[in-house]
């Protein structure tokens, strides 16, 4: 069993930045790529970002390509998501997600994670 939990979330201004957390426990061990995933009212759940075990490989969707940046910590246990110049659109519930397995091609499909944290809301204002 993996516990993924999510912070940093939190109410802020057009063009302000946060920092989101997911901090993993359990059979940490097994943990491959790791993943972003957002869900805004009314909208289905979309794919954010994800990061291979190594950190070397890094995928982001194209609305938030340059100015978030996925990382991960493998010693520490935790992946982040740095959120720079946030839009309201950006506004949703966050999700960590975690992969069991090298996921190739296949990082944006949310069913091919094993492991969900239970969100943190993000919310931008005008």
């Amino acid at each position: 069993q993996v516990d993924l939990v999510e912070s940093g979330g939190g109410l802020v201004q057009t063009g302000d930045s946060l920092r989101l957390s997911c901090a993993a426990s359990g059979r940490t061990f097994s943990s491959n790529t790791m993943g972003w995933f957002r869900q805004a009212p009314g909208k289905e759940r979309e794919f954010v970002a994800a990061i291979t075990r190594s950190g070397v490989n890094t995928y982001y969707a194209d609305s938030v390509k340059g100015r978030f940046t996925i990382s991960r910590d493998n010693a520490k246990n935790t992946a982040y998501l740095q959120m720079n110049s946030l839009k309201p659109e950006d506004t949703a519930v966050y999700y960590c997600a975690r992969s069991t397995y090298w996921l190739g091609s296949y990082y944006y499909q949310g069913g091919r994670y094993d492991y969900w944290g239970q969100g943190t809301q993000v919310t931008v204002s005008s």
